[in-house]
Parts: C-alpha cells; structure tokens; sequence
C-alpha cells in the first residue's frame, strides 16, 4: 500500500456527524456540516449529510465546485465573505452566503437579477472573535439599507467565536448577541429566520445551558471530522476521536547523537549522547508535523520540508515499516490538501 495516505473511516464520520445532530435536535439547533478542512471532499461530504446534517458550508469556491461537480445537492453556504471576483461562482454555486460588506452584497444581488436569481444572505455581526463582523452598532443601519436591494434575501444572523482570539462564548457574550437580535425581530422577524451562533467551539456552552438565547444553528466542521473540541483539544464524549489516521514509511533508521540547537552547527558525537532515531517520508509540505500525535514510543524531534525525523524507545523499525499517527485540525487541513498524500476510504 502506498504512503504516505490518510485513511479515511466513513462511517465514523457519519455517526459523528448523526450523534451531534440529534443531541443538537433535542436543543432546537440545527447542524451544518463543515467541509472546508478536508477541501469539499465529497466522500466525506456524502458521510457528514447522512448523519442527518441541514446542509453543508464551505469557505472556499472550489470546494463547493468539486461537491457540486460530484452530484451533491444539498444545500451550501459560503461561510466566508465572498471575495468581488468569485461572486457569480458563488451566485451559481451556494445557496447562501455569509455576509459583512455592503458592496459585496450589492454585487451579488447584482448578479443575482441578471440570472432572475434571489441569493439568501446571512449577516455576520462581531461579537468579539475580531475576525469577521459587522459591529453591532452598525448592524441596523445595514439592515435598512440590504433589505431594500432586489435580488438579495436576508435570512438571518451569524457569529463567530475562538477562531482569532481563540475564545469561547459564554452566557455573557451570547446573552449581548440576543439582545442585539431581540432589537432587530421587533422588525425584521421574516428576516432572522437563522440564528446562527457559532462552530465547534460553541458545542461545550450548548450543552452546558439551557437558556440558548434563540440559537438555532451551529456549524460544526472539527467535531465531526475529528470529535474534539478546538480550544481544549480534548475529546468530545459520544464521539469518534480516530476517524483520519496519517500513515507514513520509514525511510531511515540509525543511532544518532542526541539533536542539540548550537551556534556553531557543530555536533561532536562523541560527547553526547545517543539515541535510536527514524526518518518518515513526510514533512511540513504535507501537513503540521508540530501538531502530529504519535503512538507511545515515538518522541517528535523535529521536521523540515520532507522529513520527519523522531526518537524511538525500545522499537526496532525496519526500512519500510509504516508509522501511524492522529492529527489535529492544522495537520488534517494541510494533509487534505497535499496532492502527494493518498487518500485512502475506509
């Protein structure tokens, strides 16, 4: 079998995706499937729609062409402010789109009419991520404004949380978001349809309330590929936590000294002491090798653009034996990416 690949478990997926829907159900929230991380795959975009998803989201084009290329109807969303030069790929291929930016809903509604199309927009509002947003004080203002253009429909509103600043909401933070829609449904009701609060990061202050302050939507895309929360990187109960595995060969095995950082370069091998040490065929061009997590045994030394280099105890691997190892989000991304990583279905 070639490497290096990522074997890919399906059904894990699926039943990642199937377990958070149901308990997210009970809540009165809607899930949406988040494919950016494995670049629109559309096996697994097929896996995450089986569990029982509403729909997809991806914040790349090409990605939803490829879903779209492969025969997947279900509904996608643009989760990225849509950049002015993709807005009729968007227009053709996203049923709707995350917004922050006047001109840029202007030009799909432009593009919308000219293909006697209404495209379905969400507002995204800053609540403290820094990423993407309109600031709340603004948001009213851009309401009046949007819902008066033809060829755009406003569906509802969105917020991001722990992806910049890598914090996670809380009953404070949600408690502002829903006054601020509270203002907005005295008269905009037809027009908050979806209160979309969040991703992964959102799930453990989810479950952890009762009061969700009108969500009604999350997006979730790290804890039904990987079931891990992404600001702890723990598991997530219920979940699979294995469904990617990154294999990869050894293509070197020696005794070497101990690898030490000096000004000189110089290692006097001498004097140090050594270890039993392996070089996988992998490296920072294929994925996130600081983020790997390797089996018992194995100790991460270092990594540059093709090579792996790890200290092995009491292990005695032969030129060609194969190493498996779990990732996080970073590494799967870069892994999904790489076109010399096979992709292999389980």
């Amino acid at each position: 079998m070639s490497t290096p690949r990522v074997e890919i478990n399906l059904n894990k997926i699926q039943k990642n995706s199937q377990y958070l829907v149901q308990k997210l159900k009970i809540k009165g929230i809607n899930t949406i499937g988040v494919t950016k991380a494995v670049c629109g795959d559309p096996a697994i975009a097929l896996a995450i729609i089986a569990g029982g998803v509403t729909g997809l989201a991806d914040s790349r084009i090409e990605n939803v062409i490829r879903m779209r290329e492969a025969g997947i109807i279900s509904d996608i969303t643009m989760i990225r402010t849509p950049m002015s030069s993709q807005i009729q790929l968007i227009v053709d291929s996203c049923n709707f789109s995350y917004n922050t930016e006047i001109s840029v809903i202007e030009a799909l509604a432009c593009t919308a009419l000219k293909k006697g199309k209404i495209h379905n927009i969400v507002l995204m509002v800053e609540m403290g991520d820094l990423r993407e947003g309109i600031m709340p004080s603004d948001l009213e203002n851009a309401f009046k404004r949007i819902v008066q253009i033809p060829g755009i429909n406003i569906k509802g509103i969105g917020a991001n949380f722990a992806c910049l600043n890598k914090a996670p909401p809380n009953q404070k933070i949600m408690s502002l978001f829903s006054n601020i829609i509270d203002k907005l449904k005295n008269q905009y009701e037809d027009n908050i349809r979806i209160i979309s609060g969040g991703n992964s990061a959102s799930l453990p202050w989810v479950f952890s309330n009762n009061n969700l302050n009108q969500i009604n939507e999350l997006r979730l895309g790290e804890s039904i590929l990987l079931g891990s929360d992404p600001i702890s990187g723990n598991p997530i109960q219920g979940l699979y936590t294995d469904a990617f595995t990154l294999i990869s060969e050894v293509i070197e095995s020696k005794r070497k000294p101990e690898f030490i950082k000096t000004s000189s370069a110089k290692i006097i091998s001498n004097y140090l002491k050594k270890n039993d040490q392996v070089i996988l065929a992998i490296g920072n061009q294929d994925t996130d090798a600081n983020s790997l997590v390797f089996p018992n045994g194995f100790t991460f030394v270092g990594a540059t653009s093709d090579h792996l280099v790890l200290n092995v105890s009491n292990l005695k691997l032969s030129i060609g034996a194969e190493c498996r190892m779990k990732m996080d989000y970073n590494s799967l991304m870069k892994v999904m990416n790489s076109p010399t990583v096979e992709k292999k279905y389980l």
